[in-house]
């Protein structure tokens, strides 16, 4: 009798959840993770859970209200980063993926509740970590870029010597660019080629926020304007090696301790090589004295 009940129950809720989506016109969860593949830049699909997170996000994200600036800065930062949403979106889906972990206390608190303290920090962490997703994003994205700038400003130096079209400059080296950087490059060009120059680049300058690139799109405008721009660049080109420099050193400082001890073992067989070669020769002129 309880397992007809139960089953009753089930097929019950079922038939109501499947009733009320119709009638709110609710999307299938396959039309949910459709929409949210087409939205994403790499190939990796969405799974079920993310599909019903964000479909509850969506319908949170109408009572979340962002003041202008903010807005207008997280509007930039999620465009930058390749994230596909609305800041209020975005807002809203950290903290329904939160408060999904946080319900989980309800079933602790009768089962272990030793375990519902572990559950609300992690409801914590996990809706920190989702509001800073996209400032990683776009600082990860912004370090691959500036790992390229000294050479893209070696290229500028050298093809100011024989032309001084700019989107010419950035339309070549955009085939030996990397794959973040040419994206950019990309987007600058195309929006210079349906706008102003200055305009296309000031635009540039602000999506990645990175002051290296500042001072390359400074030098850019210059050169639009008709400024010479080859002793600048050729400056440039001289501090930003000296940046990439500096960099290599801090990375080569980062070496793992284990690394360094291969390193200390290799010496060690160097050393033993040469005092085995000197002590051969060494018993060979003590046989030849004898």
């Amino acid at each position: 009798m309880i397992t007809f009940l139960f089953l009753f129950a089930v097929l019950f809720a079922a038939g109501l959840f499947f009733i009320l989506a119709d009638i709110l016109k609710l999307p299938t969860i396959g039309a949910a993770k459709a929409m949210l593949n087409a939205g994403k830049r790499d190939k990796k699909a969405s799974k079920t859970v993310e599909a019903y997170l964000m479909s509850d996000a969506v319908r949170l994200s109408r009572f979340i209200r962002i003041d202008e600036y903010r807005k207008s800065r997280m509007t930039n930062v999620l465009k930058s980063a390749g994230i596909s949403m609305t800041p209020e979106v975005y807002t809203a889906y950290a903290i329904v993926k939160a408060g999904a972990i946080l319900l989980g206390v309800i079933p602790c608190l009768l089962l272990f509740p030793l375990l519902s303290p572990v559950l609300v920090f992690l409801s914590v962490l996990v809706y920190f970590k989702e509001t800073r997703k996209a400032d990683e994003q776009l600082r990860a994205k912004r370090e691959q870029i500036e790992r390229e700038l000294p050479r893209f400003v070696a290229t500028i130096e050298q093809e100011l010597k024989s032309s001084r079209d700019v989107l010419s400059i950035l339309e070549h080296f955009k085939k030996n660019a990397g794959a973040a950087f040419a994206s950019e490059l990309d987007i600058v060009t195309a929006d210079m080629r349906s706008s102003s120059y200055e305009a296309a680049l000031t635009r540039f300058e602000a999506r990645l926020n990175s002051p290296q690139l500042s001072d390359i799109v400074r030098g850019l405008i210059g050169v639009l304007r008709g400024d010479d721009g080859a002793i600048y660049f050729k400056m440039l080109a001289h501090d930003f090696k000296a940046l990439e420099l500096q960099r290599l050193k801090g990375e080569a400082q980062k070496i793992p301790p284990k690394i360094r001890v291969f390193s200390f073992i290799m010496l060690m067989c160097f050393l033993f090589t040469y005092l085995v070669i000197i002590s051969y020769e060494i018993m060979k002129s003590l046989g030849s004295m004898f």
